[in-house]
């Protein structure tokens, strides 16, 4: 099976720092799929803690999910659901 990946904005105020990035990593985790996550030419393991906040995603720019494995489709919808509704506080 191909890789396949979707695109999402990150909400204005909100960066995947800290908490956001530990949601992330925690939801990414319940998946089989391999994640990664892509800003511009850095790309990041989303299973890590450490990789999802050296990308240095904040508010208002745009990454890539892209997920691997038998579950990568629900993983993707998942993801992206979630990095939308992060909101600020």
């Amino acid at each position: 099976m191909a890789a396949i990946s979707r695109t999402v904005a990150v909400p204005p105020g909100v960066g995947l720092h800290a908490r956001p990035a530990a949601l992330f990593v925690k939801a990414a985790a319940g998946f089989s799929a391999s994640i990664r996550l892509r800003l511009g030419e850095k790309e990041v393991d989303g299973k890590s803690i450490l990789g999802v906040m050296q990308l240095g995603a904040t508010g208002g720019t745009t990454v890539e999910i892209v997920a691997d494995g038998p579950d990568a489709e629900v993983a993707l919808t998942t993801l992206v659901a979630l990095v939308g509704s992060f909101a600020e506080g």
